[in-house]
């Protein structure tokens, strides 16, 4: 891959996992310990992540139960997931923290699905703002020591870029939607 162009490929990268990232933290049926990944916890006066507090653990399909090394934490991980959008009320019993998840209806799921295309298509803008970014700087080059043919070819080679990673992204939001609605 051409230096030039490069750079590009790497944002693209960067906006796939940013979008993958978003998707792990939508909670489908099953209990997945991602959507606790954005929950900070207070620990002696430094937000820090859940995972570094406890030990996070899936004993069932639809519960997440959590350990903290530090019993006095768990006043701390509770105030954390009450405060968060994860939208579960913990329950603990003096030494772990569990959250059940209920059952989806069938309208949260058709609302959920609604919001993981609406994710789909702002990765998809990034995507091509991205292209459009690269396109520019190419043009730039014009007149220099690049000829038309070179950049006609790094334009191509951008366009393609493009269209993988929307297809990828494409995929990603398939098989999220897919896994949303299994039942």
């Amino acid at each position: 891959m051409d230096e030039r162009i490069k750079v590009y490929d790497e944002k693209m990268q960067k906006a796939y996992r940013f979008l993958t990232d978003e998707l792990a933290a939508v909670r489908a049926g099953r209990a997945n310990p991602h959507v606790l990944d954005r929950v900070r916890v207070d620990y002696y006066g430094t937000p820090t992540p859940i995972a570094q507090v406890g030990n996070i653990t899936v004993p069932e399909a639809r519960m997440i139960q959590i350990s903290p090394w530090d019993k006095t934490m768990l006043k701390e991980i509770n105030k954390a997931l009450l405060a968060s959008d994860i939208g579960i009320t913990p329950s603990d019993d003096g030494s772990v923290i569990r959250l059940v998840f209920p059952e989806l209806t069938e309208d949260r799921r058709k609302q959920l699905a609604k919001e993981i295309r609406k994710k789909g298509e702002d990765a998809k803008v990034a995507v091509r703002n991205i292209r459009r970014d690269g396109n520019d700087a190419l043009k730039k080059l014009k007149g220099s020591e690049v000829s038309e043919d070179e950049i006609a070819d790094l334009e191509d080679s951008l366009q393609k870029m493009t269209e993988e990673m929307c297809k990828k992204i494409d995929k990603a939001i398939e098989e999220k939607s897919k896994e949303l609605m299994e039942i």
